[in-house]
Protein backbone atom coordinates (compact mmCIF):
# COMPACT_ATOMS: atom_id res chain seq x y z
CA UNK A 1 0.00 0.00 0.00
CA UNK A 2 1.53 3.39 -1.23
CA UNK A 3 1.97 4.93 2.20
CA UNK A 4 0.99 9.27 2.22
CA UNK A 5 1.98 11.82 4.94
CA UNK A 6 -0.90 14.62 5.35
CA UNK A 7 -2.35 16.49 8.17
CA UNK A 8 -5.24 19.47 7.24
CA UNK A 9 -2.41 21.64 9.64
CA UNK A 10 -0.99 22.27 5.90
CA UNK A 11 -3.83 24.60 4.97
CA UNK A 12 -5.39 26.14 7.52
CA UNK A 13 -2.43 27.55 8.98
CA UNK A 14 -1.49 29.79 6.14
CA UNK A 15 -1.86 33.50 6.18
CA UNK A 16 -4.89 34.56 3.75
CA UNK A 17 -2.69 36.20 1.01
CA UNK A 18 -0.60 32.32 0.68
CA UNK A 19 -4.08 30.44 0.47
CA UNK A 20 -4.36 30.13 -2.74
CA UNK A 21 -0.99 27.99 -3.89
CA UNK A 22 -1.02 26.01 -0.66
CA UNK A 23 -4.20 24.91 -1.19
CA UNK A 24 -2.99 22.24 -3.58
CA UNK A 25 -2.35 20.18 -0.30
CA UNK A 26 -6.08 19.60 0.56
CA UNK A 27 -7.30 19.41 -3.43
CA UNK A 28 -4.54 17.32 -4.38
CA UNK A 29 -5.84 14.49 -1.24
CA UNK A 30 -9.27 14.93 -2.73
CA UNK A 31 -8.25 14.64 -5.83
CA UNK A 32 -6.30 11.09 -5.22
CA UNK A 33 -8.92 9.65 -3.14
CA UNK A 34 -11.91 10.58 -5.28
CA UNK A 35 -10.16 8.51 -8.39
CA UNK A 36 -9.23 5.59 -6.27
CA UNK A 37 -5.58 6.00 -6.61
CA UNK A 38 -5.18 6.04 -2.74
CA UNK A 39 -7.32 5.09 -0.59
CA UNK A 40 -8.23 6.67 2.58
CA UNK A 41 -6.07 4.44 4.65
CA UNK A 42 -2.93 5.08 2.65
CA UNK A 43 -3.02 8.45 4.26
CA UNK A 44 -0.85 8.88 8.03
CA UNK A 45 -0.64 11.49 10.17
CA UNK A 46 2.61 12.24 12.10
CA UNK A 47 3.48 13.46 15.16
CA UNK A 48 5.43 16.94 15.12
CA UNK A 49 9.01 17.08 15.83
CA UNK A 50 10.09 18.14 19.09
CA UNK A 51 12.90 21.07 19.61
CA UNK A 52 15.88 18.09 20.51
CA UNK A 53 14.43 16.67 16.75
CA UNK A 54 14.53 19.59 15.01
CA UNK A 55 18.40 20.39 16.56
CA UNK A 56 19.68 17.03 14.06
CA UNK A 57 20.01 19.91 11.32
CA UNK A 58 18.64 23.40 12.60
CA UNK A 59 20.87 25.26 15.31
CA UNK A 60 19.44 25.49 18.98
CA UNK A 61 19.27 29.16 18.36
CA UNK A 62 17.59 29.61 15.39
CA UNK A 63 14.54 27.03 16.89
CA UNK A 64 14.66 29.00 20.34
CA UNK A 65 14.25 32.10 18.28
CA UNK A 66 11.05 30.91 16.58
CA UNK A 67 9.67 29.57 19.36
CA UNK A 68 10.02 33.05 20.97
CA UNK A 69 8.54 34.87 18.14
CA UNK A 70 8.61 37.44 16.88
CA UNK A 71 11.26 37.47 13.90
CA UNK A 72 12.51 40.70 12.64
CA UNK A 73 10.79 42.35 9.36
CA UNK A 74 14.36 40.91 7.30
CA UNK A 75 13.78 37.24 8.34
CA UNK A 76 10.16 37.57 7.59
CA UNK A 77 10.98 39.13 4.35
CA UNK A 78 13.43 36.30 3.49
CA UNK A 79 11.01 33.63 4.84
CA UNK A 80 8.33 35.34 2.43
CA UNK A 81 5.50 35.01 4.71
CA UNK A 82 4.87 36.07 8.61
CA UNK A 83 5.66 33.51 10.95
CA UNK A 84 3.41 32.76 13.38
CA UNK A 85 3.20 29.40 16.19
CA UNK A 86 0.62 27.67 13.70
CA UNK A 87 3.14 27.79 10.39
CA UNK A 88 6.23 26.61 12.86
CA UNK A 89 4.19 23.68 13.92
CA UNK A 90 3.39 22.75 10.46
CA UNK A 91 7.02 22.59 9.66
CA UNK A 92 6.91 20.42 12.59
CA UNK A 93 4.45 17.97 11.01
CA UNK A 94 6.07 18.05 7.56
CA UNK A 95 9.09 17.38 8.40
CA UNK A 96 8.35 14.22 10.36
CA UNK A 97 5.92 13.35 7.48
CA UNK A 98 9.33 13.14 5.68
CA UNK A 99 10.94 10.89 7.91
CA UNK A 100 8.08 8.63 8.21
CA UNK A 101 7.84 8.72 4.73
CA UNK A 102 11.68 7.35 4.28
CA UNK A 103 10.92 4.81 6.90
CA UNK A 104 7.78 3.33 5.61
CA UNK A 105 10.02 3.51 1.61
CA UNK A 106 12.41 1.12 3.15
CA UNK A 107 9.45 -1.08 4.13
CA UNK A 108 7.38 -0.67 0.89
CA UNK A 109 9.94 0.57 -1.79
CA UNK A 110 8.18 4.75 -1.69
CA UNK A 111 6.05 6.39 0.33
CA UNK A 112 5.24 10.08 -0.18
CA UNK A 113 4.36 12.90 1.63
CA UNK A 114 1.68 15.51 0.16
CA UNK A 115 3.99 17.88 1.16
CA UNK A 116 7.65 18.90 1.97
CA UNK A 117 10.52 19.78 -0.24
CA UNK A 118 11.23 22.63 1.70
CA UNK A 119 14.66 22.82 0.31
CA UNK A 120 15.62 26.71 1.11
CA UNK A 121 15.81 26.32 5.02
CA UNK A 122 19.30 26.80 6.31
CA UNK A 123 20.75 25.51 9.97
CA UNK A 124 19.96 28.66 11.00
CA UNK A 125 17.39 30.83 9.01
CA UNK A 126 14.58 30.32 6.79
CA UNK A 127 14.55 31.62 3.40
CA UNK A 128 12.02 31.08 0.32
CA UNK A 129 8.68 30.26 2.02
CA UNK A 130 10.55 27.51 3.89
CA UNK A 131 11.06 27.50 7.74
CA UNK A 132 12.50 23.67 8.38
CA UNK A 133 13.72 21.87 6.06
CA UNK A 134 11.69 18.41 5.74
CA UNK A 135 14.53 16.65 4.13
CA UNK A 136 18.06 17.28 5.61
CA UNK A 137 16.05 16.90 8.79
CA UNK A 138 15.20 13.38 7.73
CA UNK A 139 18.37 12.49 6.41
CA UNK A 140 20.28 13.58 9.23
CA UNK A 141 17.60 10.93 11.78
CA UNK A 142 18.49 8.05 9.27
CA UNK A 143 21.75 8.58 9.53
CA UNK A 144 21.76 9.23 13.79
CA UNK A 145 19.16 6.99 14.50
CA UNK A 146 18.39 5.11 12.48
CA UNK A 147 21.91 3.44 11.06
CA UNK A 148 21.14 4.48 7.19
CA UNK A 149 24.84 5.96 6.00
CA UNK A 150 24.66 6.48 2.22
CA UNK A 151 21.60 8.84 1.32
CA UNK A 152 20.52 10.65 -1.91
CA UNK A 153 18.95 13.77 -1.87
CA UNK A 154 17.34 14.27 -5.79
CA UNK A 155 16.09 17.87 -6.39
CA UNK A 156 14.28 18.23 -8.86
CA UNK A 157 12.63 21.28 -8.25
CA UNK A 158 13.06 24.29 -10.42
CA UNK A 159 14.75 26.38 -7.83
CA UNK A 160 18.19 25.03 -6.19
CA UNK A 161 18.13 23.14 -3.07
CA UNK A 162 20.60 26.27 -1.61
CA UNK A 163 19.48 25.11 2.09
CA UNK A 164 20.38 21.67 1.74
CA UNK A 165 23.56 21.76 0.55
CA UNK A 166 24.63 24.49 3.17
CA UNK A 167 23.48 21.54 6.01
CA UNK A 168 25.44 18.81 4.10
CA UNK A 169 28.11 20.72 2.89
CA UNK A 170 31.44 18.57 3.65
CA UNK A 171 29.38 15.58 4.11
CA UNK A 172 30.67 12.50 2.66
CA UNK A 173 27.68 10.13 2.96
CA UNK A 174 24.92 12.24 2.13
CA UNK A 175 24.90 13.68 -1.65
CA UNK A 176 23.07 16.51 -2.69
CA UNK A 177 22.00 16.37 -5.96
CA UNK A 178 19.93 19.53 -7.63
CA UNK A 179 19.12 20.10 -10.89
CA UNK A 180 17.41 24.02 -11.74
CA UNK A 181 16.61 26.85 -13.23
CA UNK A 182 20.01 28.55 -13.60
CA UNK A 183 18.34 32.02 -14.08
CA UNK A 184 16.14 31.33 -11.21
CA UNK A 185 15.82 31.95 -7.20
CA UNK A 186 17.90 31.98 -5.46
CA UNK A 187 20.13 34.22 -7.41
CA UNK A 188 23.06 33.27 -5.18
CA UNK A 189 23.44 29.42 -5.36
CA UNK A 190 25.00 27.37 -2.25
CA UNK A 191 27.52 24.13 -4.24
CA UNK A 192 25.79 20.98 -3.88
CA UNK A 193 27.36 18.28 -4.57
CA UNK A 194 26.45 18.18 -7.81
CA UNK A 195 24.53 21.09 -9.61
CA UNK A 196 23.03 21.38 -13.11
CA UNK A 197 21.58 24.90 -14.03
CA UNK A 198 19.58 24.25 -16.84
CA UNK A 199 18.48 27.32 -19.18
CA UNK A 200 15.29 29.15 -19.63
CA UNK A 201 12.84 27.63 -21.53
CA UNK A 202 14.07 24.11 -21.21
CA UNK A 203 12.09 21.71 -22.71
CA UNK A 204 10.91 17.78 -21.83
CA UNK A 205 13.32 16.47 -24.66
CA UNK A 206 16.35 18.40 -23.32
CA UNK A 207 15.18 18.05 -19.97
CA UNK A 208 14.80 14.45 -19.61
CA UNK A 209 18.09 13.46 -21.63
CA UNK A 210 19.94 15.01 -19.11
CA UNK A 211 18.74 14.10 -16.09
CA UNK A 212 19.36 10.24 -17.86
CA UNK A 213 22.73 11.36 -18.97
CA UNK A 214 23.61 12.34 -15.03
CA UNK A 215 21.43 10.38 -12.53
CA UNK A 216 22.44 6.62 -12.99
CA UNK A 217 26.12 7.94 -12.90
CA UNK A 218 25.36 9.69 -9.83
CA UNK A 219 23.43 6.41 -8.37
CA UNK A 220 26.66 3.62 -9.41
CA UNK A 221 29.23 6.27 -7.50
CA UNK A 222 27.05 6.95 -4.53
CA UNK A 223 25.26 3.91 -4.20
CA UNK A 224 22.96 5.01 -1.73
CA UNK A 225 20.31 3.08 0.53
CA UNK A 226 17.84 5.76 0.44
CA UNK A 227 16.61 8.22 -2.14
CA UNK A 228 15.08 11.63 -1.11
CA UNK A 229 12.88 12.88 -3.85
CA UNK A 230 11.62 16.20 -4.20
CA UNK A 231 9.37 16.50 -7.42
CA UNK A 232 8.31 19.81 -7.60
CA UNK A 233 5.97 20.78 -10.33
CA UNK A 234 7.01 24.39 -10.63
CA UNK A 235 9.12 22.84 -13.60
CA UNK A 236 5.82 23.07 -15.84
CA UNK A 237 5.81 26.15 -18.43
CA UNK A 238 2.68 27.40 -17.04
CA UNK A 239 4.56 28.35 -13.59
CA UNK A 240 4.54 31.89 -12.70
CA UNK A 241 7.39 31.48 -10.27
CA UNK A 242 9.50 28.83 -12.81
CA UNK A 243 11.20 29.51 -16.14
CA UNK A 244 11.35 26.37 -17.70
CA UNK A 245 8.65 24.98 -20.04
CA UNK A 246 8.06 21.53 -19.31
CA UNK A 247 4.81 19.69 -20.32
CA UNK A 248 2.91 17.85 -17.92
CA UNK A 249 3.78 14.67 -19.38
CA UNK A 250 7.50 15.50 -19.59
CA UNK A 251 6.75 16.55 -15.82
CA UNK A 252 5.47 12.63 -15.59
CA UNK A 253 8.11 10.78 -17.55
CA UNK A 254 10.59 12.95 -15.15
CA UNK A 255 8.77 10.78 -12.44
CA UNK A 256 8.44 7.78 -13.94
CA UNK A 257 12.24 7.34 -15.13
CA UNK A 258 12.99 8.58 -11.07
CA UNK A 259 11.09 6.26 -9.82
CA UNK A 260 12.11 3.28 -12.48
CA UNK A 261 15.68 4.09 -11.85
CA UNK A 262 15.52 3.93 -8.22
CA UNK A 263 13.59 0.59 -8.15
CA UNK A 264 15.75 -1.58 -10.51
CA UNK A 265 18.89 -0.34 -7.97
CA UNK A 266 17.03 -1.28 -5.16
CA UNK A 267 17.19 1.98 -3.80
CA UNK A 268 13.79 2.70 -1.87
CA UNK A 269 12.61 6.40 -2.42
CA UNK A 270 10.25 8.93 -0.15
CA UNK A 271 8.96 11.59 -1.98
CA UNK A 272 7.94 15.29 -1.27
CA UNK A 273 5.89 17.25 -3.42
CA UNK A 274 8.32 20.38 -3.77
CA UNK A 275 6.85 24.13 -5.35
CA UNK A 276 3.99 24.45 -7.73
CA UNK A 277 2.73 27.66 -8.81
CA UNK A 278 0.94 27.74 -12.14
CA UNK A 279 -1.63 30.11 -12.59
CA UNK A 280 -4.59 27.54 -12.52
CA UNK A 281 -4.76 25.78 -9.09
CA UNK A 282 -5.77 22.88 -11.39
CA UNK A 283 -2.68 22.60 -13.22
CA UNK A 284 -0.76 22.11 -10.03
CA UNK A 285 -3.15 19.16 -8.47
CA UNK A 286 -3.02 17.36 -11.71
CA UNK A 287 0.45 17.49 -12.41
CA UNK A 288 0.99 16.09 -8.47
CA UNK A 289 -1.47 13.86 -8.70
CA UNK A 290 0.65 12.33 -12.10
CA UNK A 291 3.69 11.93 -9.19
CA UNK A 292 1.08 9.74 -6.94
CA UNK A 293 -0.09 7.80 -10.00
CA UNK A 294 3.26 6.94 -11.53
CA UNK A 295 4.19 5.46 -7.78
CA UNK A 296 0.67 3.65 -7.62
CA UNK A 297 1.53 1.94 -10.85
CA UNK A 298 5.03 0.75 -10.64
CA UNK A 299 4.95 -0.21 -7.07
CA UNK A 300 1.69 -1.43 -6.70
Amino acid sequence: MLKVAYSPIYVYSLPEGHRFPMRKYELLAQQLLYEGTIAEDSFFTPDPFTDEDLGLAHDASYVLKLNNLPLTRDEERNIGFPVRPELIKRGRYIANGSLMCALHAMDHGIAMNIAGGTHHAFTNKGEGFCIFNDFALAARHLKIRHGIKKILIIDLDVHQGNGTAQIFSGDADIFTFSMHGERNYPLRKTKSDLDIGLPDKCTDDFYLKILMDVLPSVIESHRPEIALYIAGVDVLQSDKLGRLSLTREGCKKRDRYVFSLCKKNAIPVAVSMGGGYSHKISDIVEAHANTFRVAQELYF
